[in-house]
């Protein structure tokens, strides 16, 4: 089952795709509502679902304004509108569908069964790297990522830095190659901070081994091995100067 919230300021809106959900996705269960971007955030900081339905024009705000206030998310976002004017930034937001109204049946079920997909995808990949540091003790080598169409075993070494993009990760490599996994960047913090990882941002997660060195000018920001330029946020900026002088 997929526990899920919708959020629009049109209460007939919420009312009629509750509905369809019932009628053709009896696998969801709508556990909220909000009626607009300063509900929706509240209510999400007290239940966390598998998915949000969003809607994009709302009296207080956008959904765009919504996922930005909350930052890291864990849920799967679809987003709901009568206009397909935003289709582009909705997907740079790694929206799992875009749904325009009225929501066609099939498009609904089809938009859920892919977030069923990933979900159920990534949670896998992340079982897999718990049994592996289970075992004896030993930290893995290797760690197996869930992109949405397929899943990579890469090395932890060759990991440079992780970015947050909204609920999804991209990772970047030595090779200069990157790729978008289908988890947040909080998820993926604890599990490589024994592999030499440290969040220096709320959006960057880095690889400390890879460090050349650290700029206290400008706010202060790392640059890294291959040249990028990480920022640091001023939270976290004593505790990444001590772990440079522990390094």
């Amino acid at each position: 089952m997929l526990q899920a919230i919708i959020i629009d300021d049109i209460e007939q809106a919420r009312r009629t795709l509750k509905k369809d959900l019932e009628t053709y996705c009896p696998e969801v269960t709508v556990i909220g509502e909000a009626g607009g971007v300063v509900e929706g955030a509240r209510l999400l900081k007290k239940i966390q679902p598998d998915v949000v339905f969003l809607d994009i024009q709302m009296n207080d705000g956008s959904g765009f304004d919504l996922l930005d206030i909350l930052g890291d998310i864990t849920f799967r976002v679809i987003f709901t509108t009568a206009s397909d004017a935003h289709a582009i930034r909705a997907f740079r937001f790694s929206a799992v569908d875009y749904l325009l109204k009225p929501i066609d049946p099939d498009e609904l079920k089809e938009a859920v069964k892919k977030a069923s997909i990933q979900i159920q995808g990534a949670e896998k990949g992340m079982d897999l790297l718990k049994e592996v540091m289970d075992k004896n003790g030993k930290k893995p080598e290797r760690l197996a990522l869930h992109s949405l169409d397929k899943i990579h075993v890469v090395t932890i070494a060759d990991i440079v830095r992780c970015e947050s993009n909204i609920n999804y990760t991209e990772f970047y490599f030595t090779s200069g190659k990157k790729l978008l996994v289908t988890r947040t960047l909080k998820d993926f913090e604890e599990l490589l901070a024994t592999h030499g990882f440290y969040r220096v941002h709320n959006s960057h997660l880095i690889n400390t081994r890879l460090i050349k060195e650290f700029i206290k000018t400008d706010g202060g920001y790392l640059v890294l091995q291959d040249g990028t330029n990480i920022p640091v946020s001023s939270r976290k900026r004593p505790e990444v100067i001590r772990m440079l002088e522990n390094l």
